[in-house]
């Protein structure tokens, strides 16, 4: 589903590359995390996923497609959430929502039952003909996921998806990225929050100073750091050399 080859990009006046010759695999029917400090790379490395950058070296393959050579195509078999939505704040979360549902040609009836069910799920309902100016930090985000649910794209790419949502949208959340991975589609997404990575993870990958330091299910990275049983966090902090500091 996503496919990195020798991906590399720094930024100019930088003297390393921010992410430098990152080859990944991440398969359909899996929920994939990305996790590393601030400033590793992640935010670079999903910005040149779905288009955002381009990378200096390398190929960015989506559901088979080259994202160089066929960008519509491959953007078309994703949603996107950044970590910070930029949405459009004169509009009312309605029009916003039926204007991403006009660019990805969702039909009439396809995308009044999509729009019902998720509004409903993230209560939103009774705010939908508000202007997004209006709305907190967490309205934003579920009015983002919900744009990036309207398509019913193969691949969802979230960068730090559960900020801002309250605990019971994070669950309903969690559990639309366990329904869509059962129907053979991919979820990618980064987090800090190394619990849930845990919980809802088939595998992880650990970037740190742009590279890729570690990649597996729990056990192939409790194996890799030789401790059997240990705690996501824990692997991390090893892994990261970050075990004198409190950050996750």
């Amino acid at each position: 589903m996503i496919r990195l080859q020798g991906v590399t990009k720094r930024y100019k006046g930088a003297d390393r590359d921010a992410v430098h010759s990152l080859d990944l695999e991440v398969r359909p029917g899996e929920i994939f995390g990305f996790l590393g400090p601030n400033g590793a790379g992640k935010t670079t490395t999903i910005k040149m996923i779905v288009g955002l950058l381009r990378p200096d070296r390398g190929k960015v393959l989506i559901n088979g497609h080259d994202l160089e050579q066929d960008p519509i195509a491959a953007k078309h078999s994703m949603g996107f959430v950044p970590d910070k939505p930029d949405l459009y704040p004169r509009l009312t979360c309605l029009e916003y929502l039926n204007l991403i549902g006009d660019v990805y040609g969702v039909d009439a009836q396809t995308r009044k039952k999509r729009l019902d069910y998720y509004l409903n799920m993230f209560q939103l309902t009774e705010a939908a003909g508000d202007l997004i100016q209006s709305f907190s930090r967490g309205m934003q985000q579920k009015v983002a996921l919900t744009g990036a649910l309207l398509h019913a794209p193969a691949l969802f790419i979230l960068d730090e998806p559960m900020v801002g949502l309250d605990p019971k949208s994070s669950h309903q959340f969690k559990e639309i990225m366990r329904e869509h991975v059962k129907q053979g589609n991919t979820v990618f997404f980064s987090t800090h929050v190394l619990e849930v990575a845990e919980q809802l993870c088939h595998r992880v990958g650990i970037i740190n100073q742009g590279e890729l330091i570690a990649c597996g299910t729990m056990d192939e990275l409790r194996s890799q750091a030789g401790h059997e049983g240990s705690s996501l966090e824990r692997l991390f902090l090893e892994l990261t050399d970050e075990g004198g500091s409190d950050e996750k």
